[in-house]
């Protein structure tokens, strides 16, 4: 009888520790373009003219019979022609190399509105989009009445977003500290936007997925603002930085926006970094 219950048992706590923690989830970083840019543009109080190169990024999460992106990238021409990139495709390309197809992508997270993280929303036909409830508000609405704030954003990707909702497949996602798939969960506060989200995938051992919340390993190391909606939400960044780290258990482990390090820190092939 024992030998039939031990390989019951360990079915049973193997259970319990997934309902626990969720699915062993990968995370990979998909480079779909790289851009040239100002150190004191991404890191608040850096010197003036020190200039970089740029990683614009996706990143995929699978696990649970999931494909999340993290952020969709951006294909319209008002961006693709004013904003100068090298080596761009388009970010439906770009999740190919990493051996998924666009229409198996399940579920996109949208960090915030800008144009280079949520204009690729309408190249992934069966993708369900999560967006935090006041950034949809904000930025369907008030934004665009006099006094409100709309840099970055392209009125195209609202125009998207709202047509998605109508069609169904927009969720919104309410607040701080919310699980939207088992052990992938969504914390706000760090105000790049108006209402910007970043990811933790939990798992042995968590990352944070930052996104512009946290633009490079540098604001980390130096205890610096990313841009944010205004200057007084800077302390509030630079709190959730280290609130980052804290959910991560490293530094090491917070993987920022458009850091190009971090295709030199993790395994890469290519265009594809393997986070976890």
């Amino acid at each position: 009888m024992k030998r039939f219950l031990l390989p019951l048992v360990v079915v049973i706590l193997g259970s319990v520790l997934l309902a626990a923690t969720g699915p062993d989830y990968s995370i990979q970083a998909i480079r779909y373009a790289s851009a040239e840019d100002e150190v004191a543009g991404l890191v608040m109080g850096a010197p003036q003219g020190e200039k970089i190169i740029i990683a614009m990024v996706v990143w995929l999460i699978r696990g649970g019979g999931r494909s999340v992106l993290y952020d969709s990238g951006y294909h319209r021409e008002t961006f693709l022609k004013y904003f100068p990139s090298i080596d761009y495709i388009r970010p439906d390309e770009a999740v190919k190399l990493a051996g998924v197809q666009p229409e198996e992508i399940t579920d996109i997270v949208i960090s915030h509105a800008h144009w280079d993280h949520l204009g690729g929303i309408d190249l992934f036909p069966k993708a369900v989009i999560w967006i935090q409830t006041e950034e949809f508000r904000y930025y369907t609405g008030d934004a665009w009445q006099p006094g409100g704030n709309h840099g970055g954003i392209d009125p195209e990707d609202v125009q998207v977003l709202v047509k998605l909702n109508t069609e169904g497949r927009l969720r919104l996602v309410d607040g701080d500290n919310v699980e939207l798939f088992p052990g992938i969960r969504a914390y706000t506060g760090a105000r790049h936007t108006y209402a910007s989200q970043y990811l933790r995938v939990e798992g042995n051992p968590p990352f944070v997925l930052a996104s512009d919340n946290c633009y490079l390993y540098r604001n980390l190391a130096e205890h610096k603002a990313s841009a944010t909606f205004s200057e007084s939400d800077q302390p509030a960044n630079i709190k959730n930085q280290a609130r980052m780290i804290e959910l991560a258990g490293s530094l090491e482990r917070v993987i920022p926006g458009h850091d190009m390090l971090q295709f030199q820190k993790f395994p890469t092939q290519g265009r594809v970094a393997k986070i976890k």
